[in-house]
């Protein structure tokens, strides 16, 4: 098991993090729309909050953590039947996913923040309120977190959406690059 990239696969870290923060990006965003069906009495009022600002918190991090990595790692190449098209969405639409994402999580972190609280991470640690108290700071976050989570599944659903057209249709590896390493 490899865990840096190569000039034509990626390594476990990069291929570990791709997943786990897919499968948390899923997770915050199932569990955001349900969320706000709670009425006050219901018994995951105050849980689920909890554990979706953790979750959110701990992506953060990770996603943080995948930037620093790719900085200091090989990026594989695409493969040659790519277009210049292709090749120019990619990197257009990965470049959205990484803004997208931390956009999403800086504004959930102004809408947990907005009465100067602290986000408490899974009773671990808390991230402190360092900017509070704004007018009409957690209505304006939560309407940008919501339309920007959107946009981020939107641009996730056609990501997903041109691996598989290369896998079924093209018959490529790229997907299969992204599942395993080499």
């Amino acid at each position: 098991m490899r865990l840096k990239n190569t000039d034509t696969h990626f390594g476990s870290v990069a291929i570990g993090i791709h997943w786990i923060a897919a499968l948390a990006i899923i997770g915050l965003f199932a569990s955001g729309l349900y969320m706000r069906s709670l009425s006050y009495y219901d018994s995951l009022y105050q849980v689920l909050p909890f554990y979706h600002k953790s979750i959110g918190v701990v992506l953060f991090l990770l996603i943080l953590f995948r930037l620093f990595w790719r900085t200091i790692n090989v990026h594989p190449a695409p493969l040659p039947n790519h277009s210049a098209l292709e090749k120019t969405g990619a990197k257009l639409a990965h470049v959205g996913l990484y803004l997208l994402m931390l956009a999403v999580m800086i504004s959930g972190y102004l809408i947990s923040t907005a009465k100067g609280k602290p986000i408490d991470v899974f009773g671990l640690f808390e991230l402190p309120a360092t900017l509070h108290g704004l007018d009409g700071q957690e209505d304006i976050a939560g309407m940008v977190h919501e339309y920007l989570a959107y946009s981020l599944i939107a641009l996730a659903v056609l990501h997903a959406a041109g691996a598989i057209k290369h896998h079924v249709i093209d018959k490529d590896k790229t997907l299969i690059r992204m599942l395993k390493t080499k």
